[in-house]
């Protein structure tokens, strides 16, 4: 072999990817990669759709989507139906890997979208108590909508979050008082107000135009905080210099995506 095609093949192995596939999933799969690689650890309790991810044969997350009945996928406020045409993603849950975060979940979306085809919105927000702003819907080109601020608190209790209704039932009175808390359960426990980034993917034109004149500009991290793990975090990928909601309007992005 010379010495230009020595070069070469070390080349081709330097900018070589692994092989990505995501295929359906169990629910044991889904499980194992929300208990070990998303901050909450918990699945959801809805009616889901589990997307498994591969990564050059190795099994490295999944994407889920809440396809039931509640009120985050009630339609009536977007002028669709009370239930089953909208969906929620409700979990991304990636071990470290090579494919970006963003890629995946826009592949998700392709599956979601063929396994139901009366689907036309798909929801989800960004937990701010998290540090999170919706990095990977930014990324994906996600339509923004707002922040939102929930009537509820939760708490972070020995790295997982709790409701207070959980602490009331679980403790009785005073379950709930961070002193007893940080007494008893951990002494790093603490409250956290329920703001959430709300972010939707239109899955047809008339749905976009609905929502476009909802959008609003994505929100910005402070150049002093820094960008949660994506072990915990559920995100991942840079933030594109321009975000792509600037770039060109929704309508545009759903040509490219019944194109692709």
């Amino acid at each position: 072999m010379t010495k230009r095609n020595r070069l070469n093949a070390q080349s081709v192995v330097i900018i070589s990817r692994p092989e990505l596939r995501l295929e359906w999933c169990s629910h044991s799969a889904a499980r194992y990669a929300v208990e070990h690689w998303h901050y909450s650890g918990r699945m959801p309790k809805s009616k889901l759709a589990k997307i498994g991810v591969w990564e050059s044969g190795v099994f490295v997350g999944a994407v889920i989507y809440g396809v039931g009945a509640g009120n985050s996928t009630n339609g009536k406020r977007f002028g669709l139906a009370e239930r089953f045409e909208m969906a929620e993603l409700v979990r991304v849950a990636l071990t470290p890997r090579e494919t970006p975060t963003s890629k995946i979940v826009s592949i998700s979306l392709k599956m979601i979208r063929k396994e139901f085809p009366k689907l036309r919105l798909i929801t989800s927000f960004a937990d701010e108590g998290e540090g999170h702003i919706g990095t990977i819907y930014q990324a994906s080109g996600w339509a923004y909508l707002g922040r939102k601020v929930e009537s509820n608190a939760y708490y972070i209790i020995n790295g997982q979050r709790e409701f207070p209704r959980t602490l009331h039932l679980r403790y009785g009175i005073g379950g709930q008082s961070i002193p007893w808390i940080r007494k008893h359960l951990d002494p790093q426990g603490r409250r956290v107000a329920a703001a959430r980034y709300h972010y939707v993917y239109p899955l047809d034109a008339g749905i976009t135009r609905i929502i476009e004149p909802l959008t609003k500009p994505y929100p910005k991290r402070p150049k002093d905080s820094s960008e949660p793990p994506a072990i915990h975090a559920g995100e991942g990928g840079a933030a594109p210099t321009r975000t792509l909601q600037n770039l060109f309007p929704l309508r545009d992005r759903m040509a490219r995506l019944a194109g692709g």
